[in-house]
């Protein structure tokens, strides 16, 4: 019996390793799938649009240059946009983690009435939406185009969102703890404040992130509803290659002209990837570890 027990925990462990190894690859096989691209983009914003083109460029830059980078912080309205961009992200981010948070939680209590007529309500705006026009028309007529108020008022509450932040209340945060603070006294809103909010800190990190990465990459939004005043720097860096892609094809007929402002124009395309990515790259790794912790407990069905 003790020969038997040692040769099966020795295959044990030898399988535990193999299945180890053959996950570690997996991983690094997905990582250099999904990291590659960003990494290229970066390279190829310090080299030569032609060389890229060719196939020159791989892991290093070829024909390194800056070119790209000095065309676009040349731009004074980068400035600008970038601050309109964190204002934005930071207002809208607060907004609507603030409306999924009243929102969410009454729906996670089973004795609120009209429960289900509401939660059907929300799951049906999900699957049917006024679209663009009808849209539009809604916000001229509540005097908000302009605004930047316009960015962050029709889409509010968003009900995926809400969905996972729902659940999370209800598997995550125990009922218990929300009956003691009634019997000590606490009103609903003390308890929401004081119980709630710091036990639910990592489906909280995973809005923030959602919320974060839609108003910084948003710029439809911007074009439609601001008219050009206050851009933030994603439509900032749209107009900027179309500047460029206009100006190269003006100078078509001009010797030697359209070929330098076609170049430009491809190192223009890879850096402002790179300039409107970064500062979200910069903000994942700290909040990465809730992130994962609060979107798997709030995934699961309540």
């Amino acid at each position: 019996m003790t020969t038997s027990a040692a040769t099966k925990k020795k295959s044990t462990g030898i399988s535990d390793r193999t299945s180890d190894i053959i996950l570690v690859a997996i991983c690094l096989i997905v990582l250099l799938i999904v990291a590659y691209p960003l990494y290229y983009v970066l390279v190829a914003s310090f080299s030569d649009p032609y060389d890229v083109y060719a196939g020159k460029t791989f892991l290093l830059p070829s024909g390194f240059t800056l070119d790209g980078y000095k065309a676009v912080f040349a731009e004074k309205t980068i400035v600008s946009g970038f601050l309109n961009s964190v204002k934005y992200t930071v207002i809208g981010t607060i907004f609507s983690v603030a409306m999924l948070y009243i929102t969410a939680y009454p729906l996670a209590q089973k004795d609120l009435p009209g429960r289900k007529f509401l939660s059907i309500f929300f799951l049906f705006t999900m699957y049917f939406g006024g679209g663009l026009v009808p849209t539009y028309l809604v916000v001229k007529q509540t005097h908000l185009v302009g605004s930047m108020w316009a960015l962050f008022l029709p889409g509010g509450v968003g009900v995926g969102n809400m969905i996972i932040v729902r659940n999370y209340f209800q598997n995550s945060i125990p009922r218990d703890l929300i009956e003691a603070s009634s019997i000590d006294g606490c009103s609903k809103l003390r308890t929401f404040i004081s119980v709630v909010i710091p036990l639910s800190m990592p489906i909280l990190a995973v809005m923030v992130v959602f919320s974060m990465v839609a108003y910084w990459n948003d710029w439809f939004t911007a074009l439609i509803y601001l008219g050009g005043k206050g851009s933030p720097l994603p439509l900032v860096m749209r107009n900027i290659l179309i500047r460029s892609s206009a100006s190269a094809s003006q100078a078509a007929t001009i010797s030697g002209g359209y070929a330098e402002l076609n170049k430009l124009t491809e190192l223009l395309k890879f850096c402002s990837m790179i300039v409107a990515a970064v500062p979200m790259l910069i903000v994942y790794p700290f909040v990465q570890k809730h992130f994962e912790k609060g979107f798997m407990a709030g995934a699961v069905k309540g």
